[in-house]
């Protein structure tokens, strides 16, 4: 979660198991509320909602950094507010950017599908460079009782945190290069491209794993930064959790249907009234089932993720521990949602707000050390606000 970047925390020598974290006497607990409310909120994205249309949208931006000023400042992390100190007019500098480079790889792909894969490979060269500097803009831009923080990562390592992106996609355009008639590519492509579909499924947790340990080994605060003790089989595991939970919401309804099916005498019962009603009857429960299984994946993967990367995260004087419940999220998310579509999207200020409060409000923060003895340490130096403009164009969230 984006406001919860901004503290860092966590500590090999304070290791416990996820759920119960076994801290010494002598650590502080510094708590982190959300106080925001939905109706203060709702004012704030009403007016922003209609000066981007007034605009056409060129007041994002201001927009957004009025949003981040209100989500921080009602972040309270051991009774201090965070800050955001972005200046719009620089974040607008990097929508440009990003839209510019968006541009020439729609004209680059009118002319031809390689013209189209080279432009997307050359954007997807500098996608790294945005991502460090985003980091780097947004925590630069963040403060707590003063202390501005800090993001430590260089580029080199942005681009071998994301090399799991780049490799399918320069074997597939390697491949491409090869074909003679773009109109009729040979077969052998078609299962080359197949092949790093398959591949690119594969690694994309070592992928997730690369860009949270590049993000979370890099916060910094005052003289303190973080660490990240996650494994990458860790990523595995949970990937696997949740493919199996889709399967469960696929293989179960299909079982209750031929289960019926097979109890029926063959085609005839089948086409009787009675094997009708069995199978409608059959039907229903099969589809809620399937749906009540697929409702709760994302807030079971919301959940776990961050829990895992958040208690893994840490240094030898402080460390977060996230106990985010899935139960919790899932109550919040389906009332969100219902209420979304009653109130024909007039409900989602306070959708926000709730669901910021049930994220932020399930992490605190270990401490061997007084928060009050933090020193004040130099201001970085900003980024380029490019990167963080580049993160909301292509719906990366690199808040987590």
């Amino acid at each position: 979660m984006q406001h919860a970047d901004t503290a860092t925390s966590g500590t090999h020598s304070l290791d416990a198991p996820d759920t119960q974290v076994q801290v010494p006497p002598s650590t502080h607990q510094i708590s982190i509320a959300f106080t925001g409310s939905g109706s203060e909120y709702f004012r704030i994205w009403i007016v922003n909602l209609l000066l981007m249309l007034v605009t056409l949208g060129i007041y994002f931006p201001w927009a957004k950094a009025r949003r981040l000023r209100y989500f921080m400042g009602n972040t309270l992390v051991g009774g201090q507010p965070l800050g955001f100190h972005g200046d719009p007019k620089k974040m607008f500098k990097g929508y440009a950017l990003v839209g510019i480079l968006f541009i020439l790889y729609s004209v680059a792909g009118e002319f031809s599908n390689i013209a189209g894969l080279v432009a997307l490979v050359l954007v997807a060269g500098l996608w790294p460079a945005l991502f460090k500097s985003s980091m780097q803009f947004r925590l630069a831009n963040t403060s707590w009782r003063g202390l501005r923080f800090r993001f430590t990562g260089d580029l080199p390592g942005a681009y071998r945190a994301m090399l799991p992106l780049f490799l399918p996609g320069l074997v597939l355009v390697g491949g491409l290069t090869l074909v003679s008639d773009e109109a009729a590519p040979p077969a052998w492509f078609g299962f080359l491209a197949l092949g790093v579909m398959f591949t690119t499924l594969a690694i994309a947790p070592w992928l997730m794993w690369n860009l949270k340990q590049y993000q979370h080994n890099h916060y910094s605060l005052g003289h303190l930064q973080t660490t990240f003790r996650a494994t990458v089989g860790s990523f595995y595991l949970l990937t696997l959790k949740v493919i199996g939970i889709w399967l469960l919401a696929v293989v179960l309804p299909v079982g209750i249907l031929f289960g019926v099916a097979s109890g029926l005498e063959g085609l005839e019962g089948l086409r009787n009234q009675t094997g009708i009603w069995m199978i409608a009857a059959a039907l229903l429960p099969a589809l809620l089932l399937m749906l009540a299984v697929l409702v709760c994946i994302k807030p079971y993967a919301i959940a776990r993720l961050q829990n895992l990367v958040w208690t893994k995260t840490g240094n030898t004087e402080l460390r977060f521990v996230s106990q985010l419940r899935v139960r919790s999220l899932l109550w919040v998310s389906l009332k969100n949602w219902v209420l979304v579509v009653i109130t024909l999207g007039l409900y989602w200020p306070f959708a926000a707000v709730a669901l910021a409060r049930v994220r932020l409000e399930a992490v605190s923060i270990k401490s061997r050390a007084n928060p009050d003895l933090l020193v004040a340490q130099v201001q970085p130096r900003e980024g380029d606000a490019a990167g963080d403009a580049a993160g909301d164009f292509f719906g990366l969230d690199v808040g987590l």
